[in-house]
């Protein structure tokens, strides 16, 4: 890893560490938002490098679809243990059970977008004032958009229009009753950035990050969702088994695969320095519904 990669790392390491420790400062009850993915699992190692060794001044949350692979969920559970944190799982599916709501339909029905009302419900049930993501400006144009503290209203909705200036790294936690703020300690990250400092910090990751057979559905788009229960099978589907790899970790509903042989993290490193397409530009079959399919999202209170 040459110098120059390595002071850059470092001085985004420390920008995100000034912010979970702002955090822990200016909010009564926060929480970590973690679904053990590589973004908040690097968010983790951070809370980590910020107040060790004491515990976190905050639970870790993970709002369950029950569509996820289970891989990233053994290794949700097995993490959290090593780490001896708390974990708090809260379920979309008794959402769907508590205030009747009717599931999407459709052949990658997606569980997505009802995430929203799970963890709006879970900010109520604790009362947190602000939820730590690990969003980056880098995913997705709506997530450009948003500051590091950002603020919703009463209901959980996202305003482009109120956003708050952050002049010399200050960041206003100020709330009203009610409000809640969302916080992104690797927005100014990249893909490659979080990449890089995995393989710096030797974190390890659910195994379906790294090349491996899987059998998957070839979509219409060239897409490769894996074969599950989660999502209708026709008889006219093209089933192939290819070596693939997942850049995020989603819902196997609406996560494609890349066909990949990177089976390191080196190897990893270098995919994605040559790689000209953002993780979700080519992976999230759930962005491709509208060109504003995220903010939308988002102005409805999602991560």
């Amino acid at each position: 890893m040459d110098k120059y990669r390595l002071d850059y790392l470092e001085q985004l390491e420390s920008e995100a560490i000034y912010i979970m420790r702002e955090v822990a400062a200016q909010f009564e009850k926060p929480a970590l938002l973690f679904s053990g993915g590589k973004d908040s699992i690097t968010l983790v190692r951070l809370a980590e490098k910020a107040f060790r060794p004491g515990k976190f001044p905050f639970p870790l949350v993970h709002i369950d679809t029950g569509h996820n692979f289970p891989e990233t969920i053994k290794y949700r559970d097995n993490y959290v243990k090593s780490i001896g944190e708390t974990l708090i799982v809260r379920y979309v599916e008794d959402t769907i059970k508590s205030k009747k709501m009717t599931e999407p339909k459709g052949k990658f029905a997606s569980r997505n977008g009802l995430q929203t009302y799970t963890l709006l419900d879970t900010i109520e049930e604790f009362k947190f004032d602000a939820c730590i993501g690990g969003a980056r400006r880098d995913e997705e144009k709506a997530r450009a958009k948003e500051r590091i503290f950002s603020v919703r209203d009463e209901f959980g909705q996202w305003d482009p229009k109120r956003q708050r200036p952050e002049l010399w790294n200050i960041y206003n936690g100020k709330i009203h009753k009610g409000e809640n703020v969302r916080v992104f300690p690797i927005s100014n990250w990249t893909e490659l950035d979080v990449w890089t400092y995995i393989q710096k910090e030797n974190i390890p990751l659910p195994g379906i990050y790294f090349s491996h057979d899987r059998k998957c559905v070839l979509t219409k788009e060239n897409q490769l969702v894996a074969v599950s229960d989660f999502i209708q099978i026709d008889e006219s589907d093209t089933i192939i088994t290819k070596r693939v790899r997942y850049r995020t970790v989603g819902d196997m509903t609406c996560t494609a695969a890349v066909e990949s042989e990177a089976s390191t993290i080196d190897d990893i490193v270098k995919e994605i320095k040559i790689s000209r397409i953002s993780e979700r530009g080519e992976t999230r079959i759930d962005d491709k519904v509208s060109e504003a399919a995220m903010e939308d999202r988002k102005k409805g209170g999602y991560f």
